[in-house]
């Protein structure tokens, strides 16, 4: 997300409490990138996370104040930070703290020993109260879907636009056949449910390739049958090429948007997916994949059953995939921009401080 701010912003200066740099994607690895004191802690680049508590004093001592715009790309701690008076904050949220505002629908499923669990929920009650008052410093919201804006709303009382994150769908191409295995393409975290995919997959005997890595992985790789394989993370060839050959992908988490559907349509290939969260927006009834109801395995099967008899036109598939492709993303940031910054040069003369904590996309590192 990252990248395609900044590409929509070529002339911005590009910001961020700390920078992983063996991860950046290479659009980002030759752009200079102002970091903050945090870029000198140990082991930045896999230790972030546990830095949580610092985030808000660096975000607080960033000295923006000669930038007349300034666009926040925010997962969680980058609306924080200070500006002039005259000036203007956008702020792009792709969701309010999830770890702060739904902890515990976000704990229950991870592995926190008994420190963690006593220690964790009396720091982000700290942090609740920081992030409230951080919510007033943005000028304008610009949600990334519309339940995220709905969650804005609730959490902080504001009014948001939505524009959809981008992908760029020339990464992606029709495969001349198809495979006989379905496709998960994610970060393997407990809450994106990808037990369920596993444990489906296992019911039908169905081949499921599993790209991506993650602190679930152990748990997932026990309760995986035969049929069942992990690719860990793969290069994006690796990816365009599963995605074109692939049954179908299956979605079964609730995401504040997820662009794995949309990659995988691009590439032709229908998805099944949870009907909850971003998946309301990317999926298309019957057209570009199929819902299921409920978080349940034998719910998932079932979905995958309907959709085996199911024709799928990979033309109708692109052409969905394409009203998100990122030219179009860029121009409805540009045009949004100038809408409430009039007169302000934003090709030139904007700081672009961006902020994400994935680590499953290689981006800027940070919370």
């Amino acid at each position: 997300m990252a990248a395609a701010l900044a590409s929509a912003l070529p002339g911005a200066d590009l910001c961020s409490t700390l920078a992983a740099y063996d991860k950046l994607i290479p659009e980002l690895r030759d752009r200079h990138i102002r970091t903050t004191w945090m870029q000198h802690l140990p082991a930045v680049g896999r230790l972030y996370r546990h830095y949580f508590m610092l985030y808000p004093i660096a975000i607080g001592m960033m000295n923006l104040r000669d930038y007349d715009l300034i666009v926040t790309s925010c997962f969680g701690y980058a609306k924080g930070i200070n500006k002039r008076a005259d000036a203007i904050h956008v702020c792009y949220c792709h969701n309010p703290m999830r770890w702060v505002w739904r902890y515990t629908d976000y704990a229950t499923r991870e592995n926190f020993g008994l420190v963690e669990r006593i220690l964790v929920p009396a720091l982000l009650a700290l942090l609740r109260r920081w992030d409230l008052r951080a919510a007033t410093h943005p000028d304008f919201y610009i949600a990334n879907s519309r339940s995220v804006s709905d969650r804005i709303r609730d959490f902080y009382g504001r009014d948001s636009v939505v524009i959809h994150p981008p992908i760029d769908i020339n990464r992606f191409h029709f495969a001349d056949r198809k495979g006989d295995y379905y496709l998960v393409l994610s970060r393997l975290s407990a809450y994106k449910r990808i037990d369920l995919a596993i444990q489906a997959c296992n019911i039908l005997k169905r081949r499921l390739i599993i790209i991506g890595d993650g602190p679930d992985r152990k748990r997932l790789e026990r309760l995986a049958g035969p049929t069942i394989e992990f690719k860990g993370r793969q290069p994006d060839t690796y990816v365009s090429q599963a995605a074109a050959e692939c049954r179908a992908l299956i979605f079964p988490g609730e995401e504040d948007f997820g662009m794995a559907p949309l990659e995988v349509n691009a590439a032709g290939r229908p998805v099944v997916a949870f009907r909850a969260g971003g998946a309301l927006e990317t999926v298309r009834e019957s057209e570009t994949g199929l819902f299921f109801e409920q978080q349940d395995s034998a719910v998932l099967a079932d979905a995958i059953g309907r959709l085996e008899n199911h024709t799928w036109s990979q033309e109708h598939l692109r052409q969905h995939a394409a009203q998100f492709d990122r030219s179009r993303f860029e121009n409805r940031i540009r045009t949004f921009l100038s809408s409430v910054a009039p007169g302000i040069e934003t090709a030139h003369e904007t700081g672009l401080p961006s902020h994400s904590h994935c680590l499953s996309q290689p981006q800027v590192s940070s919370l």
